[in-house]
């Protein structure tokens, strides 16, 4: 028998639908685990130890909730688990995924990320399944980690990585991991592997999230004269699809961002940009900003680099 630590937070899966409205409601968690043990071939072999820290709409959710989850998990002294499996909101689900991973880099158990494209009792909802997944991953002793499994709407299964998640396709419930390359694929009850495992680097962190990083969307039209930050703030700007954003001063100063990284470098505020592929060719004006000196986060997540600018900033000085 396998004992696994429950982590009920709320969000669609923790929610039932009434006169329209979807709201949070504490009976909705415990009845995915009535739902589990109705499908599940042997829900005997696995026994439940189920918390839950808070309870909310995802979109609601603010750094100080990932302080109080990770207390929660840390209280319950997760490594005489199994496994750990946190229910969660679909909204902000690669933030909190990026934000686990991140600072439980060193946790010798995985940590399954569990959510719900419609409230538990809709024909639809793939809660359930992503759950059974979860358990499946805990009893076969796969590897340590923070993980997401989903199950896009007439799609297969996917393990996708904490840190890798990107955030949910625009109007749409449906989730990929950055260059749509999950992890694993699961199908009757095995995992098959699609990507190698990522080397894991274990670092001491404590649980503080700088609240000093301004994330920055860009648009045509952006207009970087109504920000006023001043020193000890951070910016991370988010990059078109290309790894690009506005660097020419074309049609006015306050629309390029190369302006604007000038005058935060005279107000000692760093800027950040992410997400971009490093590849030997970038295009011009990727390489106009690297020239002003930003530093460019590669490779990686827009939520993961967020996530990992707060956790760097709230733990380190420099």
């Amino acid at each position: 028998m396998k004992d696994i630590l429950v982590v009920f937070t709320g969000g669609t899966i923790g929610s039932t639908a009434s006169q329209g409205v979807i709201s949070p409601d504490a009976s909705a968690s415990y009845h995915l685990i009535s739902l589990f043990q109705a499908q599940y071939p042997e829900p005997a072999q696995v026994n439940f130890h189920c918390i839950q820290p808070y309870q909310l709409l995802s979109e609601n959710l603010a750094p100080p909730a990932w302080q109080r989850l990770i207390a929660a998990i840390e209280a319950e002294n997760p490594e005489r688990y199994a496994g750990v499996i946190v229910t969660h909101g679909t909204d902000t689900l690669a933030f909190t995924a990026a934000a686990l991973s991140l600072y439980f880099n060193a946790l010798a158990v995985p940590i399954l990320m569990v959510s719900s494209d419609y409230p538990l009792s809709h024909a639809k909802a793939n809660g359930v399944r992503n759950f059974i997944c979860a358990v499946d991953y805990i009893r076969q002793r796969q590897a340590a980690g923070v993980w997401v499994p989903y199950c896009n709407q007439g799609q297969a299964m996917h393990l996708h990585h904490g840190a890798r998640l990107a955030a949910s396709l625009q109007l749409s419930s449906d989730f990929i991991s950055v260059q749509n390359r999950p992890m694993a694929v699961y199908d009757n009850r095995r995992f098959d592997w699609q990507e190698p495992l990522p080397a894991r680097q274990p670092m001491v962190l404590k649980a503080e999230f700088s609240p000093r990083v301004v994330l920055i969307k860009p648009y045509p039209g952006l207009d970087y004269s109504r920000f006023y930050l001043q020193a000890g703030d951070v910016v991370l700007h988010d990059m078109y699809h290309s790894g690009t954003a506005c660097s020419s001063a074309q049609w006015g100063g306050n629309f390029s961002l190369v302006e604007f990284v000038r005058q935060c470098r005279e107000n000692s505020v760093p800027v950040y940009l992410a997400p971009a592929m490093k590849t030997p060719d970038a295009y011009a004006s990727t390489q106009t900003l690297l020239q002003e000196g930003v530093s460019m986060i590669w490779n990686i997540s827009l939520e993961a680099a967020y996530v990992k600018l707060m956790l760097g900033y709230g733990n380190f000085s420099e």
